[in-house]
């Protein structure tokens, strides 16, 4: 009986050593649409792999990455590798992050506000970018691309650039820069706004329903702005990382993102899977 009571004590013990390994806590900081709403598509994979997931939201793109590089976060996903790298200009070495997990593109879109199309743009009409650094330059080349501006030549997506580099405004837009999850807010108070394809979504707009100029996918904008989770530096090899990286790159994450109709075309998976 000692002996029975003494082997049921030993499994209850391993057991609880199991539960207690299989209890290890990640928290991830993300925007929400579409970035959260992924990461509760994958919770339940990723708890069957033996972690309990925390996501927290962010609707601010200035606060993921010091939460981050603080330890508050084991990792975020709102960015694309030229927004982390301009961060990463702005702080010491041992504090530059890494993209770890690439899943998806959200195409940048232009959208009407109080005027329908391109075409019927006015003289000296009222145009909302994003004011943060590489999302700025990235609005400004859509804008380029719609033959609204011109910008220095040679501009491309490694540069930096604002407004106040524009070399040819033929229609004299009023060109405004605003943070850029309050531009949806302002389309009926302007003629057209560049949005992102997060803050697009958030507000119930989708590049392939409501854009009137979007970026094409298939052009190296799409693998420059892919959307990545960030680690720091010290996480580059741990386990976690890689399982999350098997059930974020998933066929059922992949279909979620083709098949979901508040997405349509606004997020597209750059992964491919084996199924």
């Amino acid at each position: 009986m000692k002996k029975l009571l003494a082997t049921l004590l030993a499994l209850t013990l391993l057991l609880s050593a199991a539960g207690a390994m299989a209890a290890e806590k990640i928290v991830i900081g993300a925007t929400p649409s579409p970035h959260e709403e992924i990461l509760e598509l994958i919770k339940d994979d990723f708890e069957a792999l033996g972690y309990e997931l925390e996501i927290v939201t962010f609707t601010e793109y200035p606060l993921p990455n010091p939460a981050l590089a603080d330890g508050e976060l084991d990792a975020n996903y709102f960015q694309h590798l030229a927004y982390m790298e301009s961060y990463n200009d702005t702080v010491s070495d041992e504090e530059k992050l890494v993209a770890a997990i690439g899943v998806h593109y959200e195409p940048f879109a232009i959208y009407a506000g109080r005027t329908a199309s391109l075409d019927e743009l006015p003289d000296g009409g009222i145009v909302v970018v994003t004011n943060d650094p590489s999302n700025e330059t990235r609005a400004l080349l859509l804008l380029q691309e719609a033959g609204l501006i011109t910008l220095p030549e040679g501009t491309d997506t490694s540069s930096s650039v604002t407004v106040l580099d524009i070399v040819d405004n033929p229609k004299g837009l009023d060109i405004r820069e605003m943070d850029a999850n309050l531009i949806p807010s302002t389309l009926a108070d302007v003629d057209i706004a560049v949005i992102n394809g997060n803050f697009a979504l958030d507000a119930g707009l989708s590049p392939a329903r409501d854009a009137i100029f979007v970026e094409p996918a298939d052009s190296e904008v799409g693998k420059v702005y892919t959307n990545y989770v960030v680690i720091r530096q010290e996480d580059v090899d741990s386990q976690w990382v890689k399982d999350l990286e098997s059930v974020l790159c998933s066929q059922k994450v992949a279909d979620f993102m083709l098949n979901n109709e508040a997405y349509q075309g606004g997020v597209i998976p750059v992964f491919t899977t084996e199924e």
